[in-house]
């Protein structure tokens, strides 16, 4: 094996990716990165009904907006010739078989071994079929599917999260790689990948596990050596329950058009399950750098997506004026106010769709709150509101005055007039807003 650290993140291009995915791909790019090796995008498009080249698309656009740059991009589907040849390689060693059982009688068979007491694995029936009696299954039936025969014995590996994992070859199903309609399914395409392409590191989630026992048998079977295997917990909703659409939409490209910034995504993702606490990082090099697979743990990780949201809005405080001016100008801000614009509204915002609403209540006025306790005196008020341009000193200048004519003071004074002024009981200080005020209903 190289010396070189070398790590795959191998999405099937059946749709978009989504946080799992991207816990993944994560981990993968920063070993890869820590380490100064390779990161490799390994797109497993060998089903063409389900692949399209649009989520290929997806997949790139998603990880270009993260920053998770790849270093080269490999195609399953360009590689069919590699697969068929190890095939034939496990048929001539004795080690790949033709198997033509239906579904309904591979559950049946199930079943049966299950009201036994037995575990429910292939029994292997399909070894004992003469050369003829195949001949007549595949007249009936069209071609089987070539099972892959696992050795019955212990499958020792130690994992990079989960620690020393056994698994007895003998309680696994001998796999399908190779489908009845010669589909490669990923099993042997991802071992002989693999292999080839030098892969040290494979970090994926915790339901691979077994997968990964009968992956190691056929890679020494084929003669190569297995990487090293981290398997990362799964993620769950954030009352442990089980990620799904009901849930609400966790693809990437829908967190991104919904205005989540790919650094709070980042510095999320990066510590989530681990024993580091999640801070808000800007910078890839302080993530590289503070990664540790072996700080990650084994249980259930609870994700929440509503966590990503004031790590936004951290972020987005801290952004200067040239970083969000396409935003800004984008509105219709004009040029001379967009540096009051952004100081005004950049630490009440959660992500740039929250600053429509504010220029839209600058532009065309909000509508005015008033409790009726409060009603003689806001009338009073706005009267004493001067025309013309605000600047920073009006606001001031205006309260005093209202003091001084109503003996109102305090919460009294302030909060009344903001809730009349902009229709909201916080926000940020009247003297800054009041100038970006272009329109004010209340004065009736």
């Amino acid at each position: 094996m190289s010396d070189k650290t070398i790590t795959r993140f191998a999405p099937s291009p059946t749709g978009w990716i989504h946080v799992g995915n991207l816990r993944t791909a994560l981990m993968n790019y920063l070993i890869a990165r820590k380490a100064g090796g390779e990161f490799i995008l390994r797109i497993d498009d060998t089903d063409p009904n389900r692949s399209k080249e649009e989520y290929v698309d997806g997949i790139k656009r998603d990880l270009d907006w993260l920053g998770l740059h790849w270093d080269r991009v490999e195609r399953q589907s360009l590689r069919l010739e590699k697969y068929h040849a190890a095939a034939q390689e496990l048929r001539e060693m004795g080690r790949f078989y033709e198997a033509f059982e239906t579904p309904t009688e591979l559950d049946l068979k199930r079943k049966k071994q299950l009201n036994m007491g037995k575990p429910p694995v292939y029994d292997r029936a399909a070894l004992n079929l003469s050369e003829d009696e195949k001949s007549a299954l595949r007249a009936e039936r069209g071609d089987g599917v070539w099972r892959f025969k696992l050795e019955h014995e212990r499958i020792v590996w130690n994992d990079g999260i989960l620690g020393d994992i056994s698994i007895d070859g003998a309680s696994v199903s001998d796999p399908v790689l190779i489908r009845g309609d010669g589909q490669i399914l990923y099993t042997l395409a991802s071992v002989v990948d693999d292999t080839e392409m030098g892969v040290t590191h494979v970090v994926r989630g915790s339901d691979h596990v077994t997968n990964t026992g009968t992956q190691i048998q056929i890679m020494q079977a084929l003669g190569g050596t297995a990487p090293s295997f981290a398997h990362h917990s799964l993620l769950t909703g954030p009352q442990g329950e089980a990620l799904s659409k009901r849930l609400g939409t966790l693809a990437l490209k829908d967190l991104r058009e919904a205005g989540i910034a790919p650094q709070a995504l980042l510095s999320l993702m990066s510590r989530l399950g681990s024993s580091d606490p999640v801070e808000l990082r800007t910078d890839m090099a302080e993530l590289v750098e503070g990664f540790d697979i072996t700080r990650f743990g084994a249980s259930p990780t609870k994700f929440d997506a509503e966590d990503l949201k004031p790590l936004t809005a951290k972020y987005l405080s801290a952004l200067p004026l040239a970083e969000v001016a396409d935003a800004i100008a984008a509105l219709g801000v004009p040029e001379d106010k967009a540096e009051q614009f952004w100081a005004v509204t950049r630490e009440n915002i959660t992500t740039l769709h929250d600053l429509a609403p504010w220029w839209d209540m600058f532009t065309k006025g909000a509508e005015p709150v008033i409790d009726d306790e409060d009603r003689e005196f806001i009338a009073q008020a706005m009267t004493m509101l001067p025309e013309g341009e605000y600047d920073g000193e009006t606001w001031g200048q205006f309260t005093a005055a209202v003091k001084e004519a109503t003996g109102r003071k305090g919460k009294g004074l302030f909060m009344p007039l903001r809730k009349a002024l902009t229709g909201q009981a916080h926000g940020p200080d009247m003297s800054a807003v009041l100038p970006l005020l272009q329109v004010i209903k209340a004065r009736g």
